[in-house]
C-alpha cells in the first residue's frame, strides 16, 4: 500500500488556518469524473472563472441588446474610454502608472506590434537576445521580425548559456553580453518561464542591458497576476502578456502591454498606426485629417477598438486581484510551492527543475518524472489532478494562490506518487 507523502490532516490544517482561503469561493471549480472538485494546477495555461464574471459578461450583453450604438457613451461602464478603465487597473500588477500600459490583441501580435517600433536593426546592431526555453511563439516572432528585416535567424538570434541546466543568472547574460553585446539590438525574455517556472532577476538583467543600451522587453504570459513587478522603476523598454492565464481572462482573452513613458513623446520612434491610437480628441474627425496623431501614453500603440467582450472577464478578474493585493498573493504563493517542493522532494522517480528558492520561481514547479509525461498528465487528471505535460519528461504543476488549497497539493503528491510506483 502506498503511502501519501503528504498529510492530508496537516494539509486540511493548514488550509483552516489560511486566510486566503476562503478567495477560492470566488471560482468555479472544474469537477472530476466522481463529481468532487478538481485539484487544479494548469492555472500557468488557463486560469478558473470567476463567478462573478457571468453577471458582468451579462450586463455587456444587456447594455449593448438595450442601448445598441449609443452603448459607446452611454451608462456608468460606457465602452468608448472601456480599455482605459481595464489599463489602469492592471498598474498596481505590473508597477507602472496608468500612462504606461494598455490592452490590446493578443501576446505574439502585440510583440509584433512592439518590435515594430523598438527593434531597429543597423549594419552592426542587428541580433535579438533570448534565453534558453524561449517559448516557442516568443521564438517564432524574433524569428520573423529578422527575417522581415532582411536579416538571418540562425545568425542573429542569440542565446543566453547557463551555466546551470534550467536556470538563468545574471552571470551568464553578462558573459553573453561580453561576447555579443555590440552587435544585439533588442532582448527579448520571458520574466517567468514557461518551462521551469523560473522567475528571472528582472532588475539586474535591466541593469546589465542597459550599461549596453540595449532595448529590454519582456514576454510577462506567466509574470503578471503572479509575481510582484516594477516595470517602471526596473526602466524596462516595453513588455506584453495574456490575461487568460494567472489573469482568469477566459481563452483568447484581451492581453496587455506595457511602454515605458520615456518613449512615449518619442517622434522618431515607428508605429504601427490605427485610429484607436490616435488623440481621442480628432479620433472621430473623418474628413480632412491624413495625419496619424498618436496619444502620448501606451495608448499610442493601439491600432483598433478592443473588444469589449474580451476585456469585461479581464476587468472582473483584475478587480479581485486588486481587492486581494499582489503582495498577499505571493505570500500565499510562497507558502503553496514551499509545500509542494517538500511533497515533490519525498518523491522516488521525480525531482523539481524549477529554482529552490522561492524568490527565483513563480507559483509553479516544474517535476521532471521517470516516464512519458504526457502518459502521466492523462492518469493523473483520471484521477481529478489537472497539471499540465511538456514532453518528453516533465510535468507543470502550478499551485495558484487565489484557489489552490494545501489538500489540493497532498492530493496531487500523493496521486503522483501513485502512478509514479505502477511504472516501476
Amino acid at each position: 500500500m502506498t503511502i501519501p507523502p503528504l498529510s492530508y490532516d496537516e494539509a486540511a490544517s493548514l488550509d483552516t488556518a489560511d486566510p486566503l482561503s476562503k478567495v477560492r469561493e470566488k471560482f468555479e471549480i472544474p469537477l472530476n469524473k466522481n463529481g468532487g472538485e478538481q485539484a487544479y494546477f494548469a492555472g500557468n495555461s488557463l486560469g478558473l472563472l470567476p463567478k462573478q464574471t457571468r453577471q458582468t459578461m451579462q450586463t455587456a450583453l444587456d447594455q449593448w441588446g438595450k442601448k445598441g450604438v449609443a452603448g459607446h457613451f452611454d451608462g456608468t461602464e460606457a465602452w468608448y474610454r472601456f480599455d482605459e478603465v481595464v489599463s489602469e487597473l492592471q498598474t498596481d500588477l505590473i508597477g507602472s502608472s496608468p500612462s504606461e500600459t494598455g490592452v490590446m490583441g493578443n501576446l505574439t501580435s502585440n510583440l509584433h506590434v512592439l518590435m515594430a517600433s523598438f527593434y531597429q536593426p543597423t549594419k552592426l546592431r542587428k541580433k535579438i537576445l533570448i534565453e534558453p526555453h524561449a517559448f516557442p511563439s516568443d521564438r517564432y516572432a524574433v524569428s520573423s521580425q529578422i527575417l522581415w528585416h532582411g536579416g538571418d535567424p540562425v545568425s542573429d538570434i542569440v542565446v543566453i548559456e547557463p551555466e546551470k541546466p534550467d536556470e538563468v543568472t545574471p552571470a551568464d547574460l553578462e558573459r553573453t553580453i561580453a561576447e555579443h553585446g555590440d552587435t544585439i539590438c533588442l532582448a527579448l525574455i520571458g520574466g517567468v518561464n514557461y518551462y521551469t517556472g523560473q522567475f528571472i532577476d528582472i532588475s539586474k538583467f535591466a541593469s546589465v542591458l542597459q550599461d549596453k543600451e540595449i532595448i529590454f522587453g519582456l514576454d510577462l504570459a506567466h509574470a503578471v497576476g503572479n509575481v510582484p513587478l516594477e516595470l517602471h522603476n526596473w526602466n524596462i523598454d516595453f513588455a506584453a502578456w495574456c490575461t487568460y492565464k494567472y489573469l482568469n481572462g477566459g481563452p483568447g482573452s484581451i492581453s496587455g502591454y506595457f511602454v515605458h513613458e520615456k518613449h512615449h513623446n518619442d517622434n522618431e520612434l515607428v508605429r504601427l498606426a490605427g485610429w484607436w491610437g490616435n488623440d481621442p480628441d480628432t479620433r472621430f474627425d473623418m474628413h480632412g485629417q491624413d495625419t496619424f496623431i498618436p496619444r502620448r501614453s501606451a495608448d499610442g500603440w493601439k491600432a483598433s477598438n478592443p473588444s469589449l467582450f474580451a476585456m469585461v472577464p479581464v476587468k472582473t478578474s483584475l478587480e479581485i486581484f486588486n481587492e486581494i493585493g499582489i503582495k498577499n498573493l505571493r505570500e500565499r504563493s510562497i507558502q503553496l510551492t514551499n509545500y509542494f517542493e517538500r511533497g515533490v522532494d519525498l518523491l522516488d522517480g521525480a525531482s523539481s527543475i524549477t529554482p529552490r528558492d522561492p524568490k527565483r520561481r513563480g507559483c509553479q514547479i516544474s517535476v521532471r518524472v521517470t516516464g512519458n509525461a504526457s502518459q502521466l498528465e492523462h492518469e493523473l487528471i483520471e484521477r481529478g489532478v489537472v497539471p499540465d505535460a511538456r514532453d518528453p519528461d516533465v510535468l507543470r504543476f502550478a499551485p495558484t494562490p487565489l484557489y489552490t488549497r494545501f489538500t489540493d497539493i497532498a492530493k496531487a503528491i500523493d496521486e503522483l506518487d501513485q502512478v509514479l510506483s505502477k511504472k516501476k
